[in-house]
């Protein structure tokens, strides 16, 4: 791995690269007008599905079989949760309220 390149299309299908991709997209997005009205949940688990989409696309294109494409809203929403969890957990920490 090329350690001079912060994302790559790889890192991006890892499990670690889109839930941090996807934390980070929900957050800049939560508070755009328009979408203010659609849980973060929601819009974190349609940012997961595309980042998951775009990535698989770049990485292997279209003519990939039809399994890898039926796998991404099931992975997209195992990356929303993880997301989520991660941002309530590092909300917890500075308020200084246990974990669980």
């Amino acid at each position: 791995m090329d350690f001079s390149m912060f994302l790559t299309w790889d890192v991006l299908l890892s499990f670690a690269g889109a839930a941090a991709i996807t934390g980070l997209f929900t957050q800049m997005l939560k508070n755009v007008k328009g979408l203010v009205k659609m849980p973060t949940q929601w819009l974190s688990y349609f940012i997961a599905v595309l980042i998951l989409g775009i990535a698989t696309a770049a990485k292997g294109g279209f003519t990939q079989s039809w399994n890898v494409w039926a796998l991404i809203p099931f992975n997209a929403a195992l990356i929303s949760t993880a997301s989520n969890g991660a941002y309530q957990m590092l909300l917890r920490m500075r308020n200084g309220k246990p974990s669980i």
